[in-house]
Parts: C-alpha cells; sequence; structure tokens
C-alpha cells in the first residue's frame, strides 16, 4: 500500500478554545470531531498523519490527542510558528495573528513526500470525502499538478444557529474548479439561502451549490509553489499588515488562475458539521449519535 498522510490544520486550537484540555467532546465516549476525521481517513486508506500545531500547545495536544492516535497510525507534528520563514524574511513586528493556513501547510514539506489530504482539526467530513480524495491522490498516471477538492452541498453546511461564511465553487463541464468565491452571511431562507459577496451585496445562493470546506488532496509538487507565493505575499506585505493572512484557498486559486494546477473537484452528499456557534455543539452530538445508531461508527473509536 502507498504511503498517503492526512494532514490536519490545528495549530489555531488552542487560541480558539482557550486551551486544548477545553476541547468539547461530541462522541459519547468523549471523542472529539477530530476522532471521527482520523478514524475515518483510516478507514479510506490513509496511513500517516501530520498534526499541525504551535510549541506551546504540544504537550497538551499529544496527552490529550496524539497519544490516542498513535496507537492507531502513523503521527508526525508540524510546528507553525511566526519565524518559521523563507531564507531571508524575518517576524513582522507586531503580529500576533498566524501566518494563514497556506503558511501551515508550507510548514509541512519537509516531513511530507507523498499524496496527501488537507482538512480543518474542527470540521466533521464524513467518510464519502475522504475515500474520494484517497481514491483520486492514487490513481495511476497522474500529472503531480493535478489536486482536487472535496465539494459540500451548500445545504448540508449551513448552522441553525446563525449566519455561515462559504467558498462558493465554480466548476466547467467535467467538474475541474474555475473559482471560489467567498459568500458571506449565508441563512437558509425557505427554498433558497441568502448572503453577501466580497463586495456586501445581497445575493441569492442556490442551496445544492457546490461549496468548499477546505477539505484537499494534493501532491508535494504543490510545496514549491506554494512557496513561492508565500514569498511573494511576504514581499508585497507593508508594516501595516499585521493581520493579512497566507491563505491555503486563495494560494490554490492563484495556482488555477495561472494555470499551474487543476483542481478535480469531488462531489460528496455527506453532511459536514461544525460547532461555529456554541449552541451547534447539541445539534453535532445528536448528528453523530444517530451515525453511531446507524451502525455507520462504532460506540467508542479510540482506546
Amino acid at each position: 500500500m502507498s504511503l498517503t498522510t492526512l494532514v490536519i490544520m490545528a495549530a489555531g486550537m488552542g487560541s480558539r478554545y482557550g486551551g486544548i484540555k477545553q476541547l468539547e467532546p461530541v462522541g459519547p465516549n468523549g471523542e472529539i470531531i477530530m476522532d471521527y476525521s482520523v478514524y475515518d481517513a483510516i478507514e479510506a486508506g490513509f496511513n500517516k498523519v501530520v498534526f499541525i500545531i504551535r510549541k506551546d500547545i504540544e504537550k497538551d495536544f499529544k496527552d490529550v490527542i496524539g497519544k490516542r492516535i498513535e496507537k492507531h497510525i502513523n503521527v508526525e507534528y508540524v510546528f507553525q510558528e511566526q519565524d518559521v520563514l523563507p531564507e531571508g524574511f524575518s517576524p513582522q513586528a507586531g503580529r500576533i495573528k498566524p501566518w494563514g493556513t497556506g503558511h501551515a501547510v508550507l510548514c509541512c514539506k519537509n516531513v511530507v513526500n507523498e499524496p496527501f489530504s488537507v482538512i480543518n482539526a474542527d470540521d466533521f467530513y464524513g467518510k464519502e470525502a475522504f475515500r474520494k480524495i484517497y481514491n483520486f491522490l492514487n490513481a495511476k498516471s497522474q500529472n503531480p499538478n493535478i489536486y482536487c477538492m472535496a465539494g459540500f452541498i451548500l445545504g448540508n453546511t449551513l448552522s441553525e444557529n446563525g449566519a455561515v461564511t462559504r467558498g462558493i465553487c465554480r466548476t466547467d463541464n467535467e467538474g475541474w474548479l474555475m473559482d471560489i468565491n467567498e459568500t458571506f452571511g449565508i441563512i437558509k431562507e425557505g427554498n433558497i439561502a441568502k448572503g453577501k459577496d466580497k463586495d456586501g451585496k445581497d445575493i441569492n445562493v442556490e442551496l445544492n451549490s457546490i461549496v468548499s470546506m477546505n477539505m484537499w488532496g494534493f501532491k508535494p509538487s504543490l510545496f514549491e509553489d506554494l512557496e513561492i507565493g508565500f514569498i511573494e505575499f511576504l514581499t508585497k506585505l507593508s508594516p501595516e499588515d499585521i493581520k493579512k493572512e497566507f491563505l491555503l484557498p486563495t494560494a490554490v486559486g492563484d495556482l488555477v488562475d495561472s494555470n499551474k494546477a487543476k483542481i478535480k473537484v469531488l462531489e460528496t452528499s455527506d453532511r459536514w458539521f461544525g460547532v461555529t456557534y456554541k449552541e451547534d455543539k447539541e445539534s453535532v452530538i445528536a448528528a453523530i449519535r444517530n451515525l453511531i445508531d446507524k451502525g455507520i461508527y462504532p460506540n467508542k473509536l479510540f482506546s
């Protein structure tokens, strides 16, 4: 079996949740959303996990998450820090925010030399997307600059407790990504969804639109292009831009626009879950309980 890696972006966990130990369990035996992602990835065929974390949460992360997972799959750690920069650049004065998801993935370049998928730590994606990405990455006779992305149905990604931001995907007739349009404040109203475009203009969005939930499939060739893009980003950065981030969807979109890469959108009908609002937690717990009752997951994932 060929080596295929799951990269999990978890560097923001400590700051977002007030410490790793405060991660909310959603499974009946204390499982967190990330446990289900790793379980699904292993089942699909992935045989290595790389966690992108920060140095200051390393001990807590390994105690709460890593030590359980490493009994079931090869685990490595990568640290996303302010000073992990290309040669000739130094940390930006006054910056508190991380350099962004594009930088997070770039931090993996020395430990990932095989096809890999990238996901958010706190999103539940479902089994189908992992299977489709794994199969795509391991298909024979593929150009190294042909990547993929899981495409979710907008109606399967909305919160009942408030508005969400989603990247609405436009594809050609063969399912290749043309562009992703960030759409803000999306709320379901009857049989449609309403939101705002990047200029703040009110727009209607079809509930069956395909959206990106930051679940990608890449080859190692991505790292060279990411580094070029990050250097360009840093070069253009002004001293007052201390909150600007090098984002993975933007970087990938630039590669598509410049014909340096092609992205196949792999549509999935699975429902996405996440705790966008604290009120979402109960619905996530109920949804996972339902999946367990249907026999899709065991009652206990990892000991």
